[in-house]
C-alpha cells in the first residue's frame, strides 16, 4: 500500500498518539457473527487475494521496499546527486550530480548544476527544466532519473528530500510476507459512537514530528467476551475509510513492536451517526517502518494500545 500518510503518511508516516477517553457506546458490541460455509469461504478468498495485492504494492517499483534515504533540507542550496561533494549523496547508480534544490521559506525550486541536468532527468514525467516545485504530501513533485525517484515531502514544518531505487536491496531480496492464518474469531462487527464534535488529534511519529488529523469517533468491540475501544483517524479528506493506528499484546513477540495498521469503511450510517463497522485484524498490516529506518510512522494513541494478543493478520518482517 501505498496510503496517504500517506498519505504520510506515508512522512512525516506519518508510525503517533492522542490521548482521552472514549465515550462509551450505547450497548456492547456483539460478537463475531455466525456465517455460513459459502460465506466463510468467500471472506477466506477476499482475505487472501487482498494480502497477495498488499505484497505486490509493496514490493512494485515504487513500493516502500525501494525507500533507501530520507535527507532533511536545510535552508539555502542542497545539491544532490552520486558524488560525495554533494550535499545530499545519493547511494545508488545515479549522475554524480543531478541538480540543485534550494529552500527558502516554504518556496523550494529545482536548478540545473554546473554543466546542466542529466540526460533522462524527469520531473513530473517530463523533461527536467529549473522552477518552483511542489511539496504538497497529496501530490509532491516528482524527480525520476531511471529506476530513481525523489520526493519532496513536508513533514511538520521541516522538508525532506525521500529517495527510492527500484534496484535497492530490500527489493530485490524480497520473499513475500509473513501471516497468521486467517481466523474468524478475529472479524468482529463493533458499535459506533461519533464524537461531537469531531477531535483533531496531535499525532507523534517515530521521528518526533507531530501530525494534526481528525478523529470523528470510537468504535466499541469484543473478543472472548471483553469489551475494548479503538479510535481512528481520517487521512482521505473524502472520509470513505477510517485508518486505525494500534498496538496489541502480540507486538512483544511476532508482530512489528512500534504498531500495526488497519484500514476499514466507514460505519453504515456514516461517520456522524451512531452505527457498525467491521474490524477484520485478519487485515492488519505493518506500517512501512517495519521495512525501512527512512519512513515517517505514526504511534498508536494510549487508547489503541490493546491489551489483548491479536494473532491475526501480517506478522513481523525479520
Amino acid at each position: 500500500m501505498t496510503k496517504p500518510f500517506a498519505g504520510l503518511i506515508a512522512m512525516a508516516f506519518a508510525a503517533t498518539c492522542w490521548l482521552g477517553p472514549a465515550p462509551a457506546a450505547a450497548q456492547a458490541a456483539p460478537a463475531v457473527a455466525p456465517v455460513s460455509a459459502a460465506d466463510d469461504a468467500a471472506w477466506r478468498r477476499d482475505l487472501s487475494a487482498w494480502r497477495a495485492q498488499r505484497e505486490h504494492e509493496l514490493a512494485a517499483p515504487d513500493g516502500w521496499l525501494t525507500l533507501i534515504g530520507l535527507e532533511w533540507l536545510k535552508p539555502g542550496v542542497n545539491s544532490f546527486g552520486s558524488a560525495a561533494d554533494n550535499r545530499i549523496q545519493i547511494h545508488a547508480q545515479a549522475p554524480e550530480h543531478m541538480g540543485l534544490l534550494t529552500l527558502s521559506g516554504t518556496t523550494l525550486q529545482l536548478l540545473a548544476p554546473n554543466g546542466g541536468f542529466p540526460p533522462d532527468l524527469k520531473i513530473d514525467g517530463q523533461a527536467a527544466r529549473e522552477g518552483q516545485l511542489s511539496a504538497d504530501n497529496a501530490k509532491p513533485s516528482t524527480i525520476a532519473w531511471h529506476g530513481l525517484t525523489l520526493l519532496v515531502l513536508l513533514r511538520g514544518d521541516r522538508y525532506a528530500l525521500r529517495i527510492k531505487d527500484a534496484d535497492s536491496p530490500t527489493r530485490t531480496g524480497f520473499q513475500g510476507l509473513h501471516w497468521y492464518a486467517p481466523d474468524a474469531r478475529f472479524r468482529v462487527t463493533a458499535e459506533w459512537t461519533p464524537f461531537n464534535p469531531p477531535r483533531t488529534e496531535h499525532i507523534p511519529t517515530v521521528l518526533g514530528t507531530t501530525l494534526d488529523m481528525p478523529s470523528p469517533g470510537v468504535a466499541e468491540f469484543k473478543i472472548d467476551g471483553v469489551t475494548y475501544h479503538l479510535a481512528p483517524v481520517v487521512e482521505d479528506p473524502s472520509g470513505k475509510e477510517l485508518f486505525f493506528i494500534l498496538r496489541d499484546q502480540t507486538s512483544a513477540t511476532t508482530t512489528y513492536p512500534a504498531a500495526r495498521f488497519l484500514h476499514t469503511g466507514v460505519p453504515d450510517h456514516g461517520l456522524a451517526e451512531p452505527g457498525v463497522l467491521t474490524l477484520d485484524f485478519n487485515r492488519l498490516e505493518s506500517p512501512p517502518c517495519a521495512y525501512t529506518s527512512y519512513a515517517t510512522c505514526p504511534l498508536p494513541p494510549e487508547l489503541n494500545r490493546l491489551k489483548v494478543a491479536l494473532e491475526a493478520g501480517e506478522q513481523r518482517y525479520h
